[in-house]
């Protein structure tokens, strides 16, 4: 379980900077449940793919790193992953877009996908 998981963790940053914003949603169950930084809420895979073609187009790129992902196996078929995330703009990494996400992995029968994602800045009190 874990490894795969870890593998649809890392097609999510291939995805993301390769700017394949199909392959990305297809990541994605469909009816998945997908929460950004600020709070929007999109449902289902073509809203995830419509809004991350625009996304895409910024020079926005996710960085490697990020630690290991801590995997939680809730049964057989589903796990709680929470990851840590940055990303950089024009190359240059900003320390103010590093995240906290959370995800539901999915075993489907297109293999395991995500469920919900939910994307928090990390922010200092």
């Amino acid at each position: 379980m874990s490894t795969e998981i870890v593998r649809l963790l890392t097609r999510m940053a291939e995805t993301w900077n390769a700017g394949d914003a199909a392959g990305y949603a297809g990541l994605f169950t469909e009816d998945a449940d997908y929460i950004t930084f600020f709070g929007l809420h999109m449902k289902g895979r073509q809203a995830i793919e419509e809004s991350h073609r625009e996304l895409f187009k910024l020079p926005i790129k996710l960085d490697s790193g990020g630690g290991q992902p801590l995997i939680r196996p809730l049964s057989d078929d589903v796990a709680l992953v929470i990851s840590g995330g940055s990303s950089s703009v024009d190359g240059e990494h900003d320390p103010g877009r590093e995240s906290v996400i959370t995800l539901t992995a999915l075993r489907t029968s297109e293999g395991w996908r995500f469920a919900s994602f939910q994307n928090t800045r990390v922010s200092r009190p």
